[in-house]
C-alpha cells in the first residue's frame, strides 16, 4: 500500500464516515456512489470504518456441476494483495452462499481487511469468531458448487447497484457501503474531511443552545 493510501486510510477510519463522503461526492457529481440498503454487516461492532482498495470478483449463475468450480475463485482469493478490500458481485443472486469461513480466513491470510458481498453468505457464526469485517445481501446455507461460481475477477463490476472498477477506495460503516471512484479518491477525502469538521462545529453550537437557522448559515452543513 502506497503511503498516500496508508494516511489517508487512518484519518478516513478515525474522522469520517460514510454519510459524509456520501455528501461529498454528490457535490462532486458522483451521485450513486452508496450500495443498496440490503448490503449490510454480519457483526456491526467488527465491520465499522473499513476502507480499502477494491479487490473486484464477479460470480454468476450456474445450472450444473462444473469439472472444477472453485479454479477462479481460488486463484482470486491467492492472489489478494495486502490492505485490498474484497468486492464480490453476483448480479444479485439468492442461489447459494458464495462466500463463507474459508474464503474469509484464506482472504484474511493474503491480508485482506474485509470483503463486500453483494450475494448470500454462510458460516456466519464463524467468520465473526475470525473478526475478519464482511458485508452482505443476506445469509443462505448452500454452498455455490453447481450454483454459482466466480467467472472473472480484478475486472470491472456492479456491486449494491454501484459501478466498482479495481483500485476504487470502499468505505463501509455500519450505515453502508460507498464507492469512490480512484480518480477523485484524494479530493473525496480532503473535502469530506473539512466538512466533518462543519459539522462538529455545527453538533458543539446546536449543544450549546443556538438555533438551527443560525449554525446552518454559519457553516452551512445538516
Amino acid at each position: 500500500m502506497k503511503a498516500t493510501d496508508r494516511e489517508l486510510f487512518r484519518l478516513m477510519r478515525e474522522k469520517l464516515y460514510t454519510g459524509v463522503i456520501c455528501d461529498t461526492l454528490d457535490e462532486l457529481g458522483y451521485r450513486n456512489q452508496a450500495m443498496r440498503e440490503n448490503v449490510r454487516p454480519l457483526a456491526p461492532a467488527v465491520a465499522d470504518n473499513v476502507v480499502g482498495r477494491a479487490k473486484t470478483i464477479l460470480a454468476a449463475d450456474v445450472y450444473y456441476v462444473n469439472d472444477n468450480p472453485y479454479l477462479l475463485e481460488i486463484q482470486a482469493i491467492d492472489s489478494i494483495r495486502p490492505d485490498e478490500l474484497v468486492v464480490a458481485s453476483t448480479n444479485g443472486s439468492v442461489r447459494n452462499g458464495i462466500w463463507g469461513e474459508l474464503l474469509s480466513t484464506a482472504s484474511k491470510m493474503r491480508g485482506a481487511i474485509g470483503a463486500i458481498v453483494d450475494g448470500l453468505v454462510r458460516d456466519t457464526k464463524k467468520i465473526a469468531e475470525l473478526g475478519f469485517p464482511v458485508y452482505a445481501a443476506g445469509v443462505k446455507p448452500v454452498d455455490s458448487r453447481g450454483r454459482g461460481m466466480v467467472v472473472d475477477y480484478d475486472c470491472p463490476i456492479e456491486a449494491g447497484g454501484v459501478a466498482v472498477a479495481p483500485g476504487d477506495v470502499v468505505f463501509a460503516d455500519c450505515d453502508g457501503v460507498a464507492v469512490i471512484p480512484a480518480t477523485a479518491f484524494e479530493q473525496t477525502v480532503m473535502l469530506a474531511l473539512e466538512k466533518a469538521e462543519r459539522e462538529n462545529n455545527t453538533r458543539t453550537e446546536l449543544l450549546a443552545g443556538k438555533l438551527l437557522r443560525e449554525v446552518f448559515a454559519k457553516y452551512g452543513v445538516l
